[in-house]
């Protein structure tokens, strides 16, 4: 059974991982990163990468998930950005 936290845990996972999906959408269809900080998404994408073996070690499914997707999407963002410099 899933601890009411944990629900809670998941449900934060899904908004905050969410928002991310439309930056991605936009930069993927406009090829337009300019207003996109290279710096920012660097720094963001290693602290997701913390966060996640953080949530490894304390065995958090919410939270491995919600950092996998976030790395991936920050990931994302990064190759657009040196892309279409």
């Amino acid at each position: 059974m899933i601890d009411t936290y944990e629900i809670i845990g998941l449900i934060a996972a899904v908004l905050t991982t969410a928002a991310f999906v439309p930056q991605v959408y936009k930069a993927w269809k406009t090829k337009d990163t300019r207003s996109l900080s290279l710096s920012m998404y660097l720094a963001f994408f290693v602290g997701v990468i913390l966060w996640l073996v953080y949530a490894f070690h304390i065995g958090s499914f919410a939270m491995i998930l919600a950092n996998i997707v976030s790395a991936f999407l920050a990931f994302v963002l990064i190759i657009l950005k040196l892309k279409y410099k």
